[in-house]
């Protein structure tokens, strides 16, 4: 028998598994400086600012800020503004404001990403075989109102609901992400699941610690991968080699 013929629910990440950035970090803070007549910020002290913004930000006030009601632009603003210091551009407020709207803006669009072009079909394919899919993602609301459906990805069409860690006030590897996915798939046993990802930690581990199945991507030749596939795990190159796996596979 496949092992899709044993599934009703597939939950897929986003980030480098449907998704990937475009660019780096720094050409979108480089534009949005440009646009204010302003140099472009250092790539390298940029990337490094904001590295250690986010992580002190989601440390502070994780899920986007959820548990203390931060508006989504507020927690942004917070982290964008600490990354210019840390990179050592400390600019007058209404510099900053001008910036980081266009900052702000660009990030809540379709522009800084690139959808991988397996990953329509693959949902698309799933659904029409009656398979119920679901994303678990430790995104902000944007991803599910904006970012995925200008790329393409339609609730309705593409995946039938959303576990989002800025809506749920919990975030990936907590294994509840996992046990939403679930409920909110109509309460399917944990053993009709499988998860994709491409973190052991985020994704296949807390999948596979509440009962579901899973499988790790690989699509950038990432040296974790040896290691993975030691632990066990099955690991594919991309969305096209899982909808093989996934029809083929024998299990005893």
């Amino acid at each position: 028998m496949s092992m899709l013929r044993k599934l009703r629910l597939i939950t897929v990440d986003v980030t480098g598994t449907l998704i990937a950035y475009k660019g780096e970090l720094g050409d979108y803070y480089c534009m949005a400086a440009k646009s204010n007549g302003l140099p472009c910020p250092d790539y390298k002290r940029m990337h490094e600012g904001f590295k250690l913004a986010y992580t002190e930000m989601a440390k502070k006030h994780p899920c986007f800020g959820f548990a203390e009601k931060i508006p989504n632009i507020v927690w942004w603003k917070t982290c964008v503004k600490d990354s210019f210091v840390r990179a050592g551009y400390d600019y007058d407020e209404e510099t900053f404001e001008k910036i980081f709207r266009r900052i702000y803006s660009t990030f809540g669009s379709s522009a800084p990403y690139t959808i991988f072009p397996d990953s329509r079909p693959f949902l698309k394919w799933l659904r029409e075989k009656g398979i119920i899919v679901g994303i678990v993602s430790n995104a902000e609301y944007r991803y599910q109102d904006v970012i995925l459906p200008a790329l393409g990805l339609q609730k309705g069409s593409e995946w039938d609901f959303g576990v989002f860690s800025g809506l749920e006030g919990i975030e990936k590897p907590d294994p509840k992400m996992y046990e939403i996915a679930l409920e909110r798939a109509g309460n399917i046993a944990p053993e009709e699941a499988l998860h994709i990802g491409d973190s052991m930690r985020k994704d296949y581990l807390p999948a596979k610690s509440v009962g579901m199945h899973a499988l790790l991507l690989d699509r950038f030749k990432t040296p974790d991968a040896e290691g993975w596939r030691k632990y066990g795990a099955t690991v594919l190159p991309n969305l096209v080699a899982v909808q093989d796996w996934l029809s083929s596979e024998q299990k005893g």
